[in-house]
C-alpha cells in the first residue's frame, strides 16, 4: 500500500475512471448498470466534495470512490449512497479499503451520518471489504431487478458515523 496514495478526483481523471467503472461493469457483480455513464452524467449524479481516487506510484488512476445524495429532501442529507471501484489488474493492494477509509473521513467531516450501498451478494469480495471498514448488513432486497436476463438480490449496506449524533 505504501505505493498508493488516494486524493480527490478531478475532470482529468474521467478517462481512467469510467474505464474502471466499465470493468467492474463487465465482470457481472458490480451493477444493475451495463455500461459507464458519460463523463457529464457521471459528474452532474456525484456530490463533488466525496470523489476520491487511488494513484499507484506512477501517478496511475487504479481506483475510485464517488458518492451519490439518497434524497432531495433535507431531513436525508446526511445520508448517501456510494460506489468503489478498482482496476481488475490493482485488486488486492488494499486501494478499496484506503478509498472507504478516505470516504469515511470526507463524510464525517462533512456531517453525513450515513454512508449506503447495495451489493450483489454474489460478489463476495465487497461484502467482505465493507464489513472490514465497518459497514453491516440491514436487509436483503430480493429479486429486485432484471440484469442480464435473471433477477437479482441486493444487499443492502450502511455504516453509521459514530461521531455525527
Amino acid at each position: 500500500m505504501a505505493d498508493i496514495t488516494v486524493r480527490p478526483m478531478t475532470p482529468r481523471d474521467a478517462e481512467r475512471v469510467l474505464a474502471i467503472y466499465q470493468a467492474g461493469l463487465d465482470a457481472g457483480h458490480a451493477s444493475f448498470e451495463t455500461t459507464a455513464p458519460t463523463w457529464a452524467a457521471f459528474d452532474a449524479g456525484k456530490l463533488d466534495d466525496h470523489r476520491l481516487v487511488a494513484v499507484d506510484g506512477e501517478g496511475t488512476v487504479i481506483g475510485w470512490v464517488a458518492v451519490s445524495p439518497t434524497s432531495n429532501r433535507a431531513v436525508y442529507a446526511g445520508v448517501v449512497e456510494h460506489s468503489v471501484y478498482v482496476d481488475p489488474n490493482a485488486r488486492g493492494r488494499g486501494a478499496a479499503r484506503m478509498l472507504l477509509d478516505a470516504l469515511v473521513a470526507s463524510t464525517e467531516a462533512a456531517g453525513i451520518w450515513t454512508i449506503q450501498s447495495g451489493v450483489f451478494p454474489e460478489n463476495t469480495a465487497s461484502l467482505a471489504l465493507h464489513e472490514r471498514a465497518g459497514f453491516r448488513v440491514v436487509g436483503i432486497r430480493e429479486r429486485v431487478g432484471r440484469h442480464h436476463g435473471r433477477w437479482r438480490d441486493v444487499v443492502l449496506l450502511e455504516r453509521r458515523s459514530p461521531v455525527i449524533t
